[in-house]
């Protein structure tokens, strides 16, 4: 069980602080289930309740620090997702998305900026799959190293860079 102050991947939801433990006081929610009220970064207004007892739910603590670094020294090794066609490859995108893995995030977002470059030589346009697909991957992935590392979001593709450069 996670303990409330802690930080956890939550999902759809991404970076999410717990805010609380407890029961849910609506009528129709039995009154000794316990619930998580997560706080994604992503929207710091919004509160999200997960229960505690849920199989179904992906849940995880961050990444440490140093899980972090060893993911970002990683990367250049990690492979890509291959697919026959556009529709087979969607669903990889979505699996990988929705497994909450910091390493099957970083494979979406290498995929496509691989895929993006061939059509670009190609005169081609990105497609709006692999946009709006990399777009998540890079949330979710930047969301939780900013976090992990402890600086700003918007620092942490340099940040990558930057270590990527020294390994090479």
């Amino acid at each position: 069980m996670f303990q409330v102050g802690e930080y956890v991947v939550y999902g759809g939801n991404g970076v999410c602080c717990i805010k609380d433990i407890g029961t849910l006081d609506m009528e129709w929610i039995p009154k000794d289930k316990l619930y998580y009220a997560l706080c994604p970064e992503m929207d710091v207004q919004g509160t999200v309740y997960v229960p505690v007892e849920n199989p179904k739910a992906v849940i995880r603590k961050v990444m440490s620090k140093e899980e972090a670094m060893e993911l970002i020294e990683g990367m250049p090794e990690m492979e890509t997702i291959t697919a026959d066609n556009d529709k087979l490859r969607e669903e990889k995108y979505k699996g990988c998305i929705n497994s909450c893995e910091g390493k099957e995030w970083i494979r979406v977002i290498k995929t496509i900026y691989e895929r993006k470059q061939g059509r670009i030589r190609q005169g081609k346009r990105v497609t709006s799959t692999d946009e709006r697909y990399m777009k998540m991957a890079e949330d979710y992935l930047y969301s939780e190293l900013s976090t992990v590392l402890g600086i700003p979001r918007q620092e942490v593709p340099a940040f990558i860079g930057g270590k990527l450069e020294e390994i090479n």
